[in-house]
């Protein structure tokens, strides 16, 4: 998605509740196959850095996801809960136990990817593999529960939509993945869950989850065909893939069967947005503030908004958004969004202001753990920013915060720095290819990607494909970037241009038509939008900024 979508929301409308059953075959069989895994990826590569990543890690990770059908039926924002052995009562395990494997593997790719540059081909399929062990184990699928000749039930709500959006969803996930276990055909138990893994990969960079989610939600309407909880769930899932017209199919599908469906009012306006209908998304979000105003509705009305150049109205109901906020999600959620778009603006401290007041509600909050470190780059706090980024991408290793990094090992240009900044690139390699191979179109990010950082005819290939699928400010302006650095400034012009036609104010696509009009003849226009860009934001980039700055001392000096 585009960098102001709305990933990392607070889940809703989330009923469930709580026991638990005795199916666990199925997870018995992941786990091998998760141990499969590993031991691939020990026996494939003798690296001594590979071999930090082998069999003690694995079989750590491993444990956390034998011990219960939970970790098949968990997940969320905060990451799985840690849960007790099947036949053993769930323990209240803290949700950040979990993924200490995960770190720890993390740390070893990166150390993987600096020792073998040389055979980055090779190295980059180990990288990808490792990557998917770290994030999920293995991937393990949905276990299975035994089918009863039970009709379909939902039961009262233990688990409630205000706990699943806070800081204490370890708790909520606990008490889902009880539930399940006793009331296996629960439909909406099992939407619950799906959306769950939705959440949980979004927000945690885990696409591994998403077939999970799949085969929750599958399940949900096997049990009640059309319930809308879960059609609204696989709205939310395709969005999650990027796949946007599935996304507003389903949408569209749940809203006839419940037309105040927050979920897919939400998933409806997200997915007209990415397919560039930018319209029918005000339409969209004009019709869900009708019927369901509230946070998830006032952060989509303000987007689109923004796109359309009204940043004071998309601040005033972000305002407003923060103030009817009452969760610590909430709270975090919509000051990050304010986060972005003082950014955007180039008001850092305002920007570092909301990112405080997010992490004040929720330290570990990734967006705003991000926004932060890029503000603190663009204020001269460099260290800080570093130090901040690797945290982030140490934990959860998404393309945006991986290039940004990198960007700033490039700018500082300290000894090793060139090394470590590849390492970062090759690790949005990584994170690609575990996406695509669990259904997420990453064309988008690695076009974004490539085009300055990997391979151009790549990045060039990617972007064309993207937009014959949309037609979006974004993808126009990735392919313009690509274009442009394949030596097709002419081509190149036109996209530019449609990047910036809405009104959307952005400083990176200001500074993309900049340079392609200075590529083009077109040296007044050019003047025009890189000053453009830098007054609006002159930090949005380290090595962006200094190439506005280098491109307009040229065309002045040719003047």
């Amino acid at each position: 998605m585009s960098p102001r979508t709305n990933d990392g929301e607070p889940e809703r409308e989330l009923p469930a509740s709580g026991r638990r059953s005795e199916d666990t075959d199925a997870v018995t069989d992941a786990v091998t196959e998760t141990d499969a895994v590993a031991d691939s990826v020990t026996e494939t590569d003798a690296d001594a850095d590979a071999d930090s990543v082998t069999e003690t890690d694995a079989d750590a990770d491993a444990d956390s996801v034998t011990e219960t059908d939970a970790d098949a039926v968990a997940g969320q924002d905060t990451g799985a809960a840690g849960a007790a052995a099947p036949d053993e009562p769930v323990a209240d395990e803290p949700v950040a136990d979990v993924r200490v494997a995960a770190v720890r593997r993390f740390a070893a790719v990166r150390r993987f990817a600096a020792a073998g540059r040389r055979r980055r081909t090779v190295e980059l399929g180990a990288c990808a593999a490792m990557l998917a062990v770290a994030l999920t184990a293995g991937a393990i699928a949905v276990g299975a529960t035994q089918e009863t000749r039970n009709t379909p039930v939902v039961t009262a709500a233990a688990v409630t939509p205000g706990l699943l959006a806070s800081a204490a969803l370890g708790e909520g996930i606990t008490a889902l993945q009880a539930h399940l276990r006793a009331q296996p055909r629960d439909f909406g138990g099992w939407a619950t869950l799906g959306l769950a893994y939705v959440e949980q990969a979004r927000t945690n960079g885990d696409p591994s989850r998403y077939p999970q989610a799949e085969q929750a939600l599958e399940r949900s309407l096997a049990l009640r065909p059309d319930n809308d909880q879960a059609l609204a769930g696989r709205a939310a899932l395709a969005a999650a893939r990027h796949d946007f017209p599935n996304a507003l199919k389903y949408a569209d599908e749940a809203l006839k069967q419940n037309p105040y469906s927050e979920r897919a009012l939400c998933s409806r306006i997200d997915a007209l947005v990415e397919l560039g209908r930018y319209d029918d998304a005000a339409h969209a979000a004009d019709l869900a503030d009708e019927r369901r105003p509230g946070v998830p509705v006032f952060t989509r009305y303000a987007y689109v908004r923004e796109l359309r150049g009204d940043v004071t109205t998309a601040r005033r109901v972000l305002d407003q958004a923060l103030d009817s906020s009452t969760t610590p999600g909430d709270i975090a959620y919509v000051a990050t969004q304010i986060g972005q778009l003082a950014w955007n603006q180039g008001d850092y401290e305002d920007a570092l202001t909301h990112y405080a007041r997010a992490l004040a509600a929720d330290e570990n909050y990734l967006p705003a753990l991000e926004g932060r470190a890029r503000a603190q780059a663009a204020s001269g706090r460099r260290a800080e920013a570093l130090t901040g980024l690797e945290s982030v991408v140490a934990r959860f290793p998404l393309p945006g915060p991986l290039v940004e990094l990198g960007e700033l090992y490039e700018t500082r240009g300290a000894e090793g720095d060139r090394a470590r900044a590849d390492d970062q690139y090759t690790l949005v390699d990584a994170w690609t290819a575990l996406a695509r191979a669990n259904g997420v179109n990453a064309d988008l990010d690695t076009a974004l990607a490539a085009a300055d950082h990997g391979d151009r005819t790549a990045a060039l290939r990617a972007a064309r494909a993207e937009w014959d699928r949309r037609q979006t400010v974004h993808t126009a302006d990735a392919l313009a970037w690509a274009l442009h650095v394949n030596g097709k400034d002419a081509e190149a012009l036109p996209y530019a241009r449609r990047a910036t036609a809405t009104g959307y104010r952005n400083a990176s696509f200001l500074y993309h038509r900049g340079v392609i009009e200075q590529a083009t003849g077109h040296a007044k226009d050019a003047r025009t939008h890189l000053t453009a860009a830098l007054e609006l934001n002159p930090g949005f980039s380290p090595p962006g900024a200094r190439a506005a700055r280098t491109a307009l001392k040229a065309l002045e000096a040719a003047k």
